[in-house]
């Protein structure tokens, strides 16, 4: 297997996607946006992660690569690849299936639960918690496409991990999350931890990152990444 993944700024990593591609022995290449913005021919890899970033889908005047990552994940889909998206890839996904990406109502920011609708098990071939707590941080969120099933949500955000088929999975959250993601992603970007109704302070943000609410978002996506990549 051969996964290609698109980073867009240095803060938001890989995270746990990297940890499970080491032990599956997956090989690995990467387009680093604000290194360069190029991306590979559909025939040199067989999956697709699309990770975070600040940016929202709808800025391609702000972002001159934009468009062209958008057309790149819409080739892959159209191409029949694998393809994952966290937080700002999963906007990004549902946007080249044709939904309306927009600012939410709340932003989302610090650890709280999400709620896994029945069927889940269907498509993940596994069962999975019923509720669990787990990393967010996005104001955007988009309708659900055309053809996709929603899984998860959440009080203050509807659409958190819908499927589109057999090969494709949007992830809002960010399961993949480690301590050093979280603490990159507060230093990085302070002005949105202004507090509300679902958005932590650092402190209360520094205070939940136990290893329990980590290792139960990796056990979470590691399941996905099997089912999406391995079949397993």
């Amino acid at each position: 297997m051969r996964i290609h993944y698109i980073q867009h700024v240095p803060f938001e990593e890989t995270g746990y996607v990297q940890e499970w591609m080491t032990e599956s022995n997956i090989e690995v290449s990467a387009t680093k946006i604000w290194e360069s913005a190029t991306f590979p021919s559909l025939e040199d890899f067989d999956g697709l992660v699309v990770m975070g970033g600040p940016m929202g889908v709808y800025e391609e005047d702000l972002y001159e690569w934009l468009a062209a990552e958008k057309t790149f994940i819409k080739y892959a889909i159209g191409a029949g690849k694998k393809v994952m998206g966290i937080c700002l890839g999963s906007q990004l996904i549902a946007s080249v299936l044709g939904a309306e990406v927009y600012r939410n109502s709340n932003k989302e920011i610090g650890w709280f639960d999400v709620l896994v609708k029945p069927g889940l098990d269907i498509w993940l071939g596994k069962d999975v918690e019923t509720s669990f707590t787990t990393f967010h941080w996005h104001g955007d969120t988009f309708d659900l496409p055309a053809e996709c099933v929603n899984h998860i949500t959440s009080e203050a955000c509807q659409n958190q991990f819908f499927t589109y088929g057999e090969n494709v999975a949007a992830i809002q959250f960010h399961p993949e999350a480690m301590l050093e993601t979280v603490n990159s992603m507060i230093q990085n970007c302070p002005d949105d931890l202004n507090p509300d109704k679902f958005v932590q302070t650092a402190a209360e943000i520094h205070q939940k990152s136990t290893g329990i609410n980590f290792s139960t978002g990796h056990q979470f996506l590691s399941k996905v990444l099997n089912r999406l990549f391995l079949q397993k």
